[in-house]
């Protein structure tokens, strides 16, 4: 992981694949995510009322549990997956694509939303995960769906939120605090400040910044 970043004009970027073909899943407009995401959400919330036919009370009461465990799925990632050290040549390589090509130019328009390439992988990993996890543990795998939903609103609100702190005029006192935070994970010290569409989790970790 890059600790001082190497430009942070919004056109300027790194290649990852030598393939053209390739490079172009490295790169994503901001508004993708909405487009792919709001459909599953709204399907997952559909399901749980008209197919599944759980209590309104219920799917906003799982929804909102969702949210939550995406806030700390974001950190736990963010922490101890895209801040990883590895030591071989291909977990470097590795990382770098993830994460640390962000680093070295987190202003890139076109790198600060997860492409679908990997997203959509991702949240079928999770939902098999959870799917799992309802059916065999907690007995009820019904409540996934508004579970899910939720998660994957979570999800958005992160990626829209990351964009909006590099590149959106945030003039509210909760985004003004969250772009110091994020900003300060980028110029200040990568180390701490792993929270992104929240700082909750640094503050229960003690990974924020000293005032």
């Amino acid at each position: 992981m890059a600790k001082l970043f190497v430009s942070n004009d919004q056109d300027a970027s790194a290649r990852i694949f030598k393939s053209d073909f390739l490079e172009k899943f490295t790169r994503v407009h901001w508004s993708v995510p909405l487009w792919i995401f709001v459909p599953i959400i709204l399907y997952f919330i559909y399901r749980s009322y008209s197919i599944l036919f759980l209590n309104p009370l219920t799917i906003i009461l799982y929804i909102l549990i969702g949210i939550f465990i995406w806030t700390l799925t974001e950190y736990v990632l963010h922490r101890w997956l895209f801040h990883y050290h590895p030591t071989s040549d291909v977990g470097k390589r590795l990382i770098f694509m993830f994460h640390g090509v962000h680093h070295d130019y987190p202003s890139d328009k076109w790198r600060l939303v997860m492409p679908p390439s990997v997203s959509l992988p991702l949240a079928t990993i999770f939902y098999i995960f959870f799917y799992l996890i309802f059916k065999f543990v907690i007995g009820m795998p019904w409540l996934t769906a508004p579970f899910f939903a939720g998660f994957l609103v979570g999800y958005l609100f992160y990626d829209i939120t990351h964009y909006a702190l590099h590149h959106f005029g945030l003039r509210k006192k909760f985004w003004l605090n969250l772009k110091k935070h994020h900003t300060k994970h980028h110029f200040r010290n990568p180390d701490l400040g792993f929270g992104v569409s929240n700082s909750f989790w640094d503050v229960v970790f003690r990974t924020g910044y000293k005032k």
